[in-house]
């Protein structure tokens, strides 16, 4: 789950963070509002949208006077705004962030995550701020600093001021750096998110360390610990497929293809993807039904890879472990004819009760291909769209 950045710096403000001060709004007059209580001369004027590159895409503006804040929350507020995180499509505006004017001396990149390989949390930091970390690292891989903690003794002193001294922070600013560091530590692990990055994090004329930017992802399979943090979801900029999917507890996620996927297992579901751009086509999703696919699940599987206009060919693919192959054979016959399925179905079927589940295929009377390899169901789907 991803928020947008005013509410990861209250997140981050939560646990002691510096951040600059901003204001939430939502419309023209909010922002005008805002940037009158906040005072001072400058203010930022900053798109809300799930989506990093916003300053690329003409979602950040820096005003010099009221009227310029009018200006650009109007040219922001409502504009689809495309950025290398959105596709093409981009995003539409709904949420600003007005925010106070910063002293900015230098700009720094630090983050935390999970490393999956120590099974411990890796804390990244940079010297290039206000980049994207990925350039960072292909060009300049140097200058990427990385310490791993140890989750039960914490981040020490001495590694946050190992990171700290090591992207140049000036020697006056190393304690609140380091400080910044341990604290943002802190509120990755007491909010079970799966990265927490500040980017930029800068130093001041006076010295102050702040989080400029911010960015959470947090772990879908903690939520029910954090009710607080389930609050901040916005659906707006959520998938509305991806959305009803998870009511029917579907894992499910749109792609650019036309052949819809319907798979039990996460891995065979990335492999049946991978087969099927093998074969010369490109998935529509990714759909994994689970272990406990009941026929409910997938005639709502059905109906929502069917939303998708792209949607050329549907190719099922089942492994019959704990789930077996005459329920999801069950599912597949009543779904088609609930949906009244127009496109051409392959269906291939592997395990439990696959003989039975073969059977009511082949009794329903419906058009159903059936395959028995993936590459034969991947071969078959990619020639029926064709």
């Amino acid at each position: 789950m991803k928020i947008h950045e005013y509410q990861a710096k209250e997140v981050l403000r939560k646990y002691g963070v510096v951040t600059p001060r901003g204001i939430h709004c939502t419309s023209v007059e909010d922002a005008v509002k805002a940037a009158e209580q906040l005072g001072g001369k400058i203010w930022v004027v900053k798109a809300q949208i799930h989506a990093g590159g916003r300053g690329k895409g003409g979602g950040v503006k820096v005003a010099k006077s009221l009227d310029e804040v009018r200006q650009y929350a109007s040219q922001i507020l409502g504009m689809q705004l495309i950025t290398h995180q959105t596709g093409p499509e981009g995003q539409k505006v709904r949420n600003l962030l007005i925010e106070e004017g910063a002293d900015i001396q230098h700009e720094y990149y630090v983050a935390a995550l999970t490393d999956r390989a120590t099974q411990k949390v890796a804390i990244m930091a940079s010297s290039e701020g206000g980049m994207d970390i990925e350039e960072v690292a292909h060009n300049t891989p140097e200058k990427i600093i990385k310490v791993f903690v140890d989750p039960l003794v914490g981040l020490t002193d001495a590694q946050a001021t190992e990171l700290a001294t090591g992207i140049g922070m000036p020697a006056g600013s190393v304690a609140q750096a380091v400080d910044t560091l341990k604290k943002l530590y802190t509120c990755y692990m007491e909010t079970d998110a799966s990265l927490a990055e500040i980017n930029p994090l800068i130093h001041e004329g006076n010295g102050t360390v702040k989080a400029l930017d911010a960015k959470f992802n947090f772990d879908a399979n903690a939520l029910y610990r954090h009710p607080e943090i389930v609050a901040y979801r916005d659906l707006d900029e959520e998938d509305a497929d991806e959305i009803e999917a998870s009511k029917f507890d579907l894992a499910y996620i749109s792609l650019d293809g036309n052949i819809g996927c319907l798979v039990n297992g996460a891995g065979l579901a990335m492999a049946t993807m991978d087969t099927i751009k093998l074969f010369g086509a490109e998935p529509a999703n990714f759909l994994d039904v689970g272990g406990g696919a009941t026929t409910e699940k997938v005639t709502e599987a059905f109906k929502i890879m069917l939303k998708n206009p792209k949607v050329k060919g549907i190719l099922v693919n089942i492994f019959g472990g704990i789930m077996k192959c005459d329920t999801i054979a069950t599912g597949v016959v009543t779904a088609a004819r609930e949906v009244k399925l127009s496109v051409p179905l392959v269906v291939r079927m592997k395990g439990t009760n696959e003989d039975l589940g073969k059977k009511i295929l082949a009794e329903s009377g419906l058009p159903i291909i059936s395959a028995d390899t993936m590459a034969e169901a991947a071969t078959k789907i990619a020639a029926a769209v064709q």
